[in-house]
């Protein structure tokens, strides 16, 4: 009998290392038709999961509260599954490097508890060659089985979107590979209980890891080529947007927009993919100048509202600035990586030391990450300058009305405001007589 079958007569457990964005979704999708081992070493986390609660927003409380998954932060429940999930954040170090730590001690967790038989899937975003160079030689260093004979091992890169309610793990086709073709079909199998469009078969690791970082790695060019037009076109005073706008008329217009690139994928995935290239020798140029002008629109936008406080004849240290938003993305309360942060610093250095809002970040993880302490929206007043960082759905129902209360009692030529995702419509912000700038 296969090790799916095992599993699908429930004789055999999945187990999730790593319940966070990714993991999180997963466990439960699966829960629902196998048995599920969720894992992590937070205990805190294991605990809010226990009571009901989702502290990612991904799948709900209630169905935090109705899953079957059996939540551990014991790992030697890991010896109960013959299934391993493997779904860590990998991020980069300052200097811009892969972070495999997390990565490095789910393996050694993993190897700690492995048992003949087991096959061992890793989701955690890599370079080409990582999972087979990396990981394999750690699960075989801590459980003393040999990859190939007692353990199988696969890939299959996550492409979970944080905070999307339209694209979700059931109607995204899924990539899987394996270490041979036993390995691949298993695998396959098992995805397959929950991936409603199926099944992706690449035909090796290395293609499949590779396929991850180049997928975000597109984007982060796409999204760095309209931030440059916007840099430009900000000079030759000409809105971004309209310009979008007019040439998505074409059939064939990708649709990207300008904007900050943060978070764990877009913002981190290329640089893996660098690394990779200038070891082998090969000096990234596309893709690494795409991180370099994506890496610098955090500065580029608290610059713009220095310019429009000084043209509105501010005290520039004096000057009252709001943020609205902190998370890398709308309606999601992830805040790794959020270049809501470079805009902050930016202004600091200048000498504002700007309020941030967001209903849906951690004030805890705020204040930890990023040393910020985040305001209540309903304490805002007497402003000089309101700024649309991420687009919230609480921040795009407000009105213009309920916006003008935030200000200070100034002519409105004085009142600024910044709309980083355009919002607003020009023609709404024009009739309110207020100094703005759109990304």
């Amino acid at each position: 009998m296969s090790l799916y079958e095992k599993i699908i007569n429930k004789e055999e457990n999945i187990s999730l290392v790593g319940l966070g964005y990714v993991g999180m979704p997963i466990a439960v999708a699966f829960a629902k038709k196998v048995n599920v081992i969720g894992f992590d070493l937070n205990a805190k986390k294991i605990e809010m999961y226990k009571s009901g609660i989702d502290p990612t927003h991904e799948v709900g409380n209630e169905a935090i509260k109705e899953t079957k998954v059996y939540f551990t932060s014991d790992e030697k429940d890991l010896k109960k599954a013959k299934f391993h999930i493997v779904a860590v954040p990998t991020p980069v170090n300052q200097d811009k490097t892969p972070d495999l730590n997390p990565v490095i001690g789910a393996s050694e967790i993993v190897g700690r508890n492995l048992t003949k038989g087991s096959i061992v899937v890793y989701e955690s975003t890599v370079y080409p060659g990582a999972t087979e160079d990396i990981c394999i030689p750690i699960l075989e260093r801590e459980s003393g089985l040999k990859c190939g004979i007692d353990f199988k091992i696969g890939y299959s890169p996550e492409r979970i979107n944080p905070g999307d309610k339209i694209h979700r793990l059931e109607n995204i086709k899924k990539i899987v590979s394996g270490i041979d073709e036993e390995a691949l079909n298993e695998i396959a199998n098992i995805y397959e209980l929950v991936i409603d469009v199926g099944v992706h078969r690449a035909s090796s690791i290395k293609v499949a890891e590779a396929a991850k970082v180049v997928e975000n790695s597109q984007r982060d060019i796409n999204i760095a080529f309209m931030n440059e037009l916007a840099m430009v076109f900000d000079r030759m005073d000409i809105d971004t947007n309209e310009v979008v706008e007019a040439m998505n008329t074409k059939w064939n217009a990708l649709g990207f927009r300008p904007g900050l690139v943060g978070g764990h994928c877009i913002g981190v995935d290329p640089y893996y993919f660098v690394y990779k290239a200038e070891n082998l020798g090969y000096h990234s140029q596309i893709v690494a100048a795409g991180r370099k002008v994506n890496d610098g629109m955090g500065e580029f936008i608290a610059d713009s509202i220095i310019k429009k406080l000084i043209l509105t004849n501010k005290k520039v240290k004096e000057s009252k600035v709001a943020i609205l938003g902190l998370t890398f993305k709308e309606n999601c309360p992830d805040t790794r990586n959020s270049k809501v942060e470079d805009i902050v610093k930016r202004l600091q250095e200048y000498g504002v030391s700007p309020i941030v809002v967001d209903p849906w970040a951690s004030k805890e993880d705020a204040k930890k990450e990023y040393n910020i302490d985040l305001t209540e929206f309903n304490e805002l007043k007497n402003l000089d300058c309101l700024v649309f960082a991420v687009a919230h759905n609480e921040f795009k129902e407000l009105k213009l009305d309920e916006i003008d209360k935030l200000f200070k009692p100034l002519p409105n030529n004085e009142k600024i405001l910044i709309d980083v995702k355009s919002i607003f419509k020009i023609n709404d912000l024009n009739k309110t007589g207020y100094t703005y700038w759109r990304l």
